[in-house]
């Protein structure tokens, strides 16, 4: 680093509110937090893991050409149910029609993330969580449409909120399900250089 604080100089390129929130968990404040605006749509036959890796390359590529000297951190989430990718809801009925596929199925929450130091150095990785859903009765459904909660979340429900409730068991990174899995994310920073401080 030349002089700067090492979490001073970390640039998110994410307009994600979940994953801010887990950086400062653990010690990491960026200095910037730039969300990059990406086309989300999967290609002709992409899988979920090369869909994640991909959109996450390219949040990062987005903004690190205005941050030459930094760190820069972009991910992405995607939900999965085999090879069939869930989407982000557009509308209340997505939204249903997600839950309803989710509904007593184990699906897999994959995060792709990329960090880029300051000398160029690229490092990336695909972090994937089995999450296994209960079986959702009607009424469920219906009172998490009408929470809203869905909105703007991978799969359309949010682990961290009303959506735990539906949740039977995980296996893997819970963070991940959230939005970024921290101990790979941490353990790819620091493997760079990256400085996360104790205080």
């Amino acid at each position: 680093m030349t002089g700067m604080e090492p979490e001073s100089s970390l640039v998110l390129a994410s307009a994600s509110p979940q994953r801010l929130q887990l950086l400062k968990q653990v010690g990491i404040v960026p200095k910037v937090v730039d969300p990059a605006d990406t086309n989300e749509t999967p290609k002709i036959k992409e899988m979920p893991d090369s869909l994640a890796g991909r959109l996450a390359r390219q949040k990062l590529e987005a903004v690190a050409y205005k941050y030459p000297k930094h760190w820069i951190l972009a991910a992405d989430t995607v939900v999965a149910c085999g090879r069939r990718i869930i989407a982000k809801p557009a509308d209340e009925a997505e939204a249903r029609q997600n839950l309803k596929t989710l509904s007593g199925r184990r699906h897999r929450v994959i995060s792709g993330v990329c960090v880029l130091g300051p000398s160029g150095k690229l490092n990336r990785k695909c972090v994937a969580t089995s999450v296994l859903f209960k079986r959702l009765h009607l009424d469920e459904v219906e009172f998490y449409i009408t929470s809203g909660e869905w909105r703007d979340k991978a799969g359309g429900y949010g682990i961290q909120g009303q959506g735990a409730r539906f949740v039977r068991s995980i296996n893997g990174s819970y963070s991940n399900i959230v939005g970024l899995p921290l101990f790979e994310t941490c353990g790819m920073l620091e493997g760079m250089g990256f400085i996360i401080s104790n205080n």
